[in-house]
């Protein structure tokens, strides 16, 4: 079943880093962007950014975790744009990196709400309109932090990996019905978040964040559809080596979070 390229996104956590490299890459590439988040300045500066693109642009202030704002915000977004033809949820946030049993449970709980209750919430909201378009696709920032254990920073791995199964579930769900998912991992960008992590203090090896734009650009055109489901680490992945990869043929476990052995 074939998905014709989105014209429109919305992006969240767009106000700076990432988000709004992803915001304005889209806008570049020809797509109309609704930008969320929680600070309205600089939120409305990235859509005056947008626009002076000549593309449509909506600034949307709202914190993810909210379900009444959160669905305020999608309707916003449809109403100025006509549609979202694809997701991108990028609002995260990282926990003290200390162990499980040093965190504080307040902040753990908060992390985790932000990164699996917004994505939740927004797919949520999004997603039926693109069902009943027959076409839309989503993607979740992810993380290789949701693939291996890690000592520090439990919440924000715990919610990485939960987004596995957010995304496999509705590429499982909705694939038939024209939606198409995706997990991409940013590698690490350099960001307000990850210059603050001890884990990255002596790093002298960064992604560009022109990676991360270029993969989902790709996802947005279509060019990646028939790697619905999967992960994809941007650094590591380019658009050219997964057009090899799905000229290769992948089996139904590769690029997908499962358990590869198992004791006899």
């Amino acid at each position: 079943m074939s998905v014709a390229p989105a014209r429109t996104a919305l992006v969240t956590g767009a106000s700076r880093g990432i988000g709004r490299a992803l915001a304005l890459g889209l806008a570049a590439a020809g797509l109309d962007v609704a930008v969320l988040a929680r600070d309205a300045d600089r939120l409305a500066d990235v859509a005056r950014e947008i626009e002076a693109m000549g593309r449509r642009a909506v600034a949307v202030p709202t914190d993810v975790t909210d379900a009444s704002g959160v669905v305020e915000a999608v309707m916003r977004a449809e109403g100025a744009l006509g549609s979202v033809d694809l997701l991108v949820n990028n609002a995260g946030r990282v926990d003290a990196e200390v162990p499980l049993w040093e965190a504080d449970p307040q902040e753990w709980w908060s992390v985790v709400e932000t990164n699996v209750r917004g994505p939740f919430l927004l797919a949520r909201a999004v997603v039926p309109g693109m069902i009943e378009r027959g076409a839309g696709r989503l993607v979740d920032l992810s993380s290789g932090a949701g693939v291996r254990d890690n000592a520090v920073a439990s919440a924000y791995n715990v919610s990485k990996t939960a987004l596995f199964r957010i995304g496999g579930g509705l590429h499982e769900a909705g694939y038939e019905r024209g939606l198409r998912t995706f997990e991409l991992a940013p590698g690490v960008v350099v960001t307000d978040m990850t210059r603050g992590m001890a884990m990255h203090a002596d790093r002298t090896e960064w992604t560009d964040v022109a990676a991360v734009v270029d993969l989902c650009v790709a996802i947005a055109r279509g060019e990646l559809d028939a790697l619905s489901g999967c992960y994809l680490r941007a650094g590591a992945d380019t658009v050219e080596s997964l057009r090899a990869l799905v000229s290769r043929g992948l089996s139904p476990d590769e690029r997908r979070l499962r358990v590869v052995t198992r004791p006899d």
